[in-house]
């Protein structure tokens, strides 16, 4: 039987807050410390470690985090949700993305199909389609093979498949698997559609419009934004458009488009970048065989959160160190910091993925909590952010934990040897060295000088990022983040949070506006 219960009735989290806190400093400096970084690291799956050596926990706390697993029965959860149980009781609906990755556990029927069968089925048109755009077989009119391909859409419909694109650009470039490039619109100010579409050559350029809906506002205005230059451009935009949507959408039949993908209400925006959503994009830039490897990476790291031992669940382990940082140690925050160029926005959507995610204030039976949730997540990629914001990381008053992302070897290859090392060896060992310096510090008489150091860190370590390493490596965050809902007893997959800015705007638009909300609208010129 599963007991959903609030975090602060569990013995197991009374034990959390009275156990004595690690003095990282202390524990990292020395023998202790290489022994800790020894010992603290977990593999999860496609040649990726977890090592939370630089992490405040010990033994006695992994333990007692190993009680706390068992007591809020986070396995048995996802076990529940990946079996198609109603957890999204917000929406009072199934969570299923993870089926688009493989199936962990019994079939699910649902709508009156199997609903693995469903997902790749759409994979499968999707993978045909791609092929054919590939193959010159569907052209532009005038039987030209298409050259670019650009996603329309915001939020998760955006962030997750155009994070997943820049991290795998140049390594498709090096190994002769970059078949289209791809563009992304997403924001509903004008120039952003406007200078992306500047870029383009509109006659090679296939669009993907992306509203699970059909109804979604901002992406709408963009569709219409390129039909108009395509029709300026005396193009039928009928020609040069498809669409991922839901089967129940005033998109799905539409004679508007080349050919429809199909999504349902099981896989929510910011977690469907394994479906359509996603799938789509990346399988005309790449090929349908490298989104399959993506996919496969991300079921290796989901098999992993299904393992009830907590050192060999790095997602669930991750999830609740990150459960102690935040309402044991009281850290707000957390940063996220990949030391490679190509995740540059992989900041961002983990940013969605997580506070829209769990930034909830009410437990899953619409009841406040009286702990604190989740966490405000930033980043940037190393060493960019080492001269940008590191500054108040190092010596500011507040303490925010690290996670940061390494690969020992560059994904291009291309490289140089300056004053006795590569640009790679450069940037891994400014990650070491942050590492270090955040943990233990360095003492000095002159206090501007000085660092306190104790300030938390893990690493996701890897050899290169590929398709496969970058599926397992979101299937991570996704997986920690849906661990640490189930810790707090909070629904991770709803966002009504998002909503009353949107029905505001449409009074505004409408022009039914009083109060404040009229004042601003007439100093904005609306």
């Amino acid at each position: 039987m599963i007991n959903w219960n609030n975090m602060d009735t569990l013995a197991s989290y009374a034990a959390l807050k009275a156990a004595e806190p690690v003095k990282l400093a202390a524990a990292m400096t020395g023998e202790n410390g290489a022994e800790r970084v020894k010992k603290y690291s977990v593999p999860m799956g496609c040649g990726l470690d977890f090592n939370f050596g630089a992490r405040p926990v010990n033994d006695e706390i992994l333990t007692i985090m190993a009680d706390f697993a068992k007591e809020q029965q986070l396995v048995e959860k996802f076990a529940e949700l990946y079996n198609g149980a109603v957890v999204n009781t917000g929406e009072k609906r199934r969570v299923l993305h993870h089926m688009c990755r493989g199936q962990l556990g019994e079939a699910v029927q649902a709508d009156g199909v199997d609903k693995r069968e469903f997902y790749v089925g759409e994979q499968q048109k999707i993978a045909a389609f791609a092929n054919k755009v590939h193959a010159g077989e569907i052209v532009n009119a005038a039987g030209e093979k298409f050259t670019t391909v650009c996603q329309i859409g915001i939020g998760g419909s955006d962030l997750g498949p155009r994070a997943i694109y820049l991290a795998l650009e140049n390594w498709a470039k090096v190994t002769g698997n970059l078949k289209m490039k791809a563009a992304f619109i997403s924001n509903v100010d004008p120039d952003d559609a406007a200078g992306v579409l500047s870029n383009l050559d509109l006659a090679h350029t296939l669009f993907v419009l992306v509203s699970k809906s059909g109804t979604t506002l901002e992406t709408l205005t963009n569709e219409s934004f390129v039909k108009d230059a395509l029709v300026n451009a005396g193009l039928n935009p009928a020609n040069h458009m498809a669409c991922v949507t839901s089967e129940t959408s005033p998109l799905a039949a539409s004679p508007d488009y080349l050919a429809a993908f199909f999504m349902d209400d099981y896989i929510g925006g910011r977690f469907s970048s394994s479906s359509g959503v996603g799938g789509c994009v990346l399988s005309l830039a790449f090929g349908p065989e490298v989104f399959a490897d993506f996919l496969s990476g991300a079921a290796e790291a989901d098999l992993l959160a299904k393992n009830e031992d907590l050192l060999k669940n790095p997602a669930m382990l991750d999830a609740l160190i990150g459960v102690y940082e935040r309402n044991v140690l009281g850290y707000p925050n957390t940063a996220v910091l990949p030391y490679s160029q190509a995740l540059s926005r992989f900041p961002a959507h983990l940013q969605q993925l997580d506070m829209e995610s769990n930034g909830k204030s009410v437990n899953r039976f619409g009841e406040p909590v009286n702990y604190v949730t989740g966490p405000i997540i930033f980043g940037e990629p190393g060493t960019n952010g080492q001269h940008s914001f590191y500054q108040l990381l190092h010596q500011g008053t507040g303490i925010v934990p690290l996670q940061f992302v390494g690969y020992r070897n560059s994904q291009m290859g291309s490289d140089v040897v300056i004053q006795g090392s590569t640009s790679q060896q450069k940037l891994c060992a400014n990650v070491a060295a942050q590492i270090v310096a955040f943990a233990c510090g360095k003492d000095d008489t002159d206090l501007n000088k000085k660092f306190e150091g104790g300030r938390p860190s893990s690493i996701i370590i890897g050899d290169k990022l590929t398709p496969a390493s970058l599926g397992a490596l979101l299937a991570h965050f996704e997986n920690k983040v849906m661990f640490q809902g189930f810790a707090w007893n909070i629904n991770s997959f709803d966002q009504e949070g998002v909503q009353l800015g949107k029905v505001l705007a449409k009074k505004v638009l409408a022009h039914d506006t009083d109060g404040a909300l009229k004042v601003y609208s007439d100093l904005l010129n609306i």
